[in-house]
């Protein structure tokens, strides 16, 4: 299929928080790629699709509607519940097409494995979106550590709180294990997965669970404890029970510790209604909402970078165009869901999970 000279079509699986605000408004801010197909049951979403996207957009109620026209498109993204990501998956990629998958990949490390395999057997993209790299905070702190403004850093801690006591309903909040629910696979995905990819494999994992609202079937509370094969500590919270919420972030060096209150500013400006464009700045945080650095009395706030949840498309696209890396692996997928299995166990059984050499690295296991 020449992919060279127009654009790349999508068909967006889901149009639900996932799909109508983060999904869409990227896939149509990116050069080269171009919303063809929304899938969504709901006829009210089908119009509300239309309604920001053109009139030209086609929408179907049932996914095989759109796998009856593979070949007519170049990616599919899935952006429904998570406990239809894996047989979605696998039907786009049975049917050559390139695959985005909204976090989480699978409700397990061997099912995303499974997906990985199929992939590259099948010489396609298969990515995960984990936006959250493209944080203003985090963008920022991995600046930090790459200049070395905190020294040997002895600890990393991550919060996603929120104050939310009473249940909204609906699957995220589903005790059924099918659904792969509650805020560790949520929120804790994007901790973990930024944890890793600033620290490295993880060796060892403690957690504790808990469901506090009444009602609640699944975790709304939840901390994780991860020791990093190269020192480092990881302490991680999820929680809709925060009634004051810590620091987005605290990261404590041999030198300095940066420490950032707050939200990168993206998700509501995409829920606002605001959209990225081409030459204009997006993902700004004002001053008051920098982080600080520094130890003892001396300290000083850091500027930060912008947000660029956009970044992600433009690499889907590159990739897809001239065979680059994909911005997320689904491998990387994998790496972060054996911690969450792990936090699942400990927090379960009440002990320090550990993961082995083959655990952190299947494929060192293949012949």
């Amino acid at each position: 299929m020449d992919t060279t000279s127009r654009p790349l079509r999508v068909g967006l699986i889901g149009y639900g928080l996932a799909g109508a605000v983060f999904h869409a408004p990227l896939i149509a801010a990116t050069d080269g790629l171009v919303l063809d197909t929304v899938v969504t049951s709901d006829p009210e979403r089908q119009r509300q699709a239309r309604a920001e996207h053109g009139e030209n957009l086609r929408t179907a109620a049932d996914s095989r509607e759109l796998f009856d026209r593979a070949g007519e498109l170049d990616l599919v993204v899935v952006a429904s519940p998570n406990r239809t990501h894996v047989e979605l998956a696998t039907r786009a990629l049975e049917a050559d097409l390139a695959v985005v998958v909204d976090k989480p990949l699978a409700a397990t490390a061997a099912e995303a494995e499974a997906l990985a395999g199929l992939a590259e057997r099948r010489g396609l993209l298969l990515s995960v979106f984990q936006n959250r790299r493209w944080d203003a905070d985090f963008r920022t702190l991995r600046r930090l550590l790459e200049q070395g403004e905190l020294g040997e850093v002895w600890r990393f801690e991550s919060r996603f709180e929120r104050w939310r006591p009473a249940l909204k309903g609906g699957w995220r909040e589903s005790g059924d294990p099918a659904e792969a629910g509650g805020l560790l696979y949520d929120l804790g995905s994007h901790l973990v997965d930024q944890a890793i990819v600033l620290f490295g494999p993880v060796e060892s994992v403690y957690a504790e669970s808990d469901a506090r609202r009444p009602g609640s079937e699944t975790d709304d509370d939840t901390f994780l404890a991860l020791r990093h094969a190269g020192g480092v500590r990881s302490h991680l919270w999820v929680s809709a029970t925060a009634a004051r919420l810590g620091p987005r972030l605290r990261v404590l060096g041999s030198r300095a510790a940066y420490v950032k209150h707050g939200l990168d500013p993206q998700e509501d400006a995409l829920r606002a209604g605001a959209r990225p464009v081409a030459g204009a700045r997006w993902g700004v945080e004002p001053e008051a909402a920098w982080g600080v650095l520094g130890a003892g009395d001396e300290t000083r706030p850091v500027p930060s970078l912008d947000g660029d949840y956009p970044a992600y498309y433009a690499a889907v696209a590159a990739a897809l165009r001239d065979g680059t890396a994909p911005p997320v692996t689904a491998r990387e997928a994998a790496d972060a869901l054996r911690v969450l299995e792990a936090a699942r166990v400990s927090a379960a059984e009440g002990r320090t999970v550990r993961l082995t050499a083959a655990d952190r690295d299947p494929a060192s296991g293949r012949s």
